[in-house]
């Protein structure tokens, strides 16, 4: 049987997705990328799950992506192409995904991480961008996303210099929620996609939608993108259970309809 690059585990409306490389710093290589690939359309497909959560085996999150670390010629086009959009495809995932980065997030496996929506990260984590120590440069996303979310100064010093931080300094400048102790990381994760499990899943993929198509829109724009999202959620079920949950002081059950 071929070995599986990934792991892929749903349990109570949340999706577990385990980079399963670790002999090779779960390095994003073409089959990894055509299983995150299927993984990431089944999540937007399957109305049962709410979140999903992106980790790596072992003890590293992902060191990077084969072309990046080799610069291996491939003979099929989609041998590159696929590879090279791997965050991509994460990032159209329509409900919310959390990196549990456990270990170090270096190239395109900081690009995945970037590609989440929320990153927690084990204070044993370190993270980088070493392309341009190779002379090439970030190929997934990440000089745009990494600009977005930690500002544009720091995002040049970071990519141009290659330097590695580490996960407090990290914490510190944005690029991760919270840094916490290797031991908690797995407790800290699973109570944040607990409480989203709870919550109405069109109204999570509504608010996830707004916040970043709002960002690359004028402020005007963005608040009718949230109007309009707004106005939508009442023609859903889930809005008239969450109203009748919260009159007669009851845990609402969303259905996703």
């Amino acid at each position: 049987m071929p070995k599986s690059f990934i792991l892929f585990e749903k349990n109570n409306h949340v999706v577990r997705i385990t980079l399963n490389h670790p002999s090779d710093g779960n390095i994003i290589n073409y089959q990894m990328s055509r299983e995150l690939e299927t993984a990431c359309q089944h999540v937007n497909e399957d109305d049962e799950i709410y979140a999903a959560v992106i980790s790596g085996a072992g003890s590293v999150f992902s060191v990077g992506s084969e072309l990046e670390q080799t610069g291996r010629k491939k003979t099929r086009p989609q041998e590159v192409s696929l590879p090279c959009r791997t965050a991509e495809i994460i990032a159209a995932v329509e409900k919310p995904i959390i990196a549990a980065i456990n270990g170090d997030a270096f190239g395109q496996g900081l690009e995945i991480a970037l590609a989440c929506d929320i990153r927690i990260a084990s204070t044993t984590a370190h993270f980088a961008f070493p392309n341009v120590a190779r002379g090439i440069i970030p190929m997934d996303g990440g000089t745009q996303r990494l600009s977005r979310i930690v500002g544009k100064g720091k995002a040049l010093e970071l990519i141009l210099t290659a330097v590695t931080i580490n996960a407090n300094e990290a914490e510190k400048i944005g690029l991760v929620s919270k840094a916490v102790a290797p031991e908690l990381l797995s407790t800290e994760v699973e109570a944040l996609v607990k409480v989203m499990a709870t919550k109405a899943p069109i109204a999570l993929r509504y608010i996830k939608e707004a916040v970043n198509k709002g960002t690359d829109m004028t402020l005007e724009q963005g608040l009718r993108l949230e109007a309009d999202l707004y106005f939508l959620l009442h023609t859903t079920s889930d809005r008239t259970e969450g109203i009748k949950a919260f009159q007669q002081k009851r845990t609402p059950e969303f259905k996703g309809k």
